[in-house]
């Protein structure tokens, strides 16, 4: 079984209804969804846009293969509304992103994992802080607490609702 940790975003409509129909979409098509972080209010990264993500992280236990669990995302993505572009930085009704699979290197086309950011971005790091912060980095070999502590992003993470 493979233990796979993801990060939810959402910063348009019913934010919050986004994530809860994306890890319904995730249980049913990927795995186990068996841990799930409190929601975390933030603002957005690199954006010009200004309206704020709700963002959580979770725990995903899964058959599939990383190429097969991508293309999961993928097609839950899209489904859901959202349209990739070249632009990464862009509002988004939901963005699914794995920061880990297993403890696994991956770098190919249309996956790489461990997430190449994460060790930038609060709102990753928070919701991941809470759920494993014991979990060590693949590459860094620094547990998630210790990349939170020396992470320089100075956005304001707002703590929404507990699990």
């Amino acid at each position: 079984m493979n233990k796979v940790y993801l990060s939810l975003g959402s910063n348009r409509g019913g934010r919050t209804a986004h994530l809860k129909n994306a890890i319904d979409l995730l249980s049913e098509w990927a795995g186990e969804v068996t841990v799930v972080s409190s929601l975390y209010e933030t603002p957005p990264w690199k954006m010009e846009d200004e309206t704020n993500f709700i963002n959580q992280a979770l725990l995903l236990e899964t058959e599939m293969s990383a190429a097969q669990l991508i293309d999961t995302i993928i097609l839950i993505e899209s489904m859901m509304g959202r349209q990739r572009s070249a632009n990464k930085y862009e509002p988004r009704k939901i963005d699914i992103d794995v920061l880990f699979f297993n403890n696994e290197i991956i770098n190919t086309d249309e996956l790489t994992v461990p997430h190449p950011l994460l060790q930038e971005r609060k709102f990753v790091l928070v919701p991941m802080a809470e759920i494993a912060p014991e979990f060590i980095h693949p590459v860094f070999k620094k547990s998630i607490s210790r990349l939170l502590n020396e992470c320089e992003d100075k956005s304001e993470i707002q703590k929404l609702v507990s699990k």
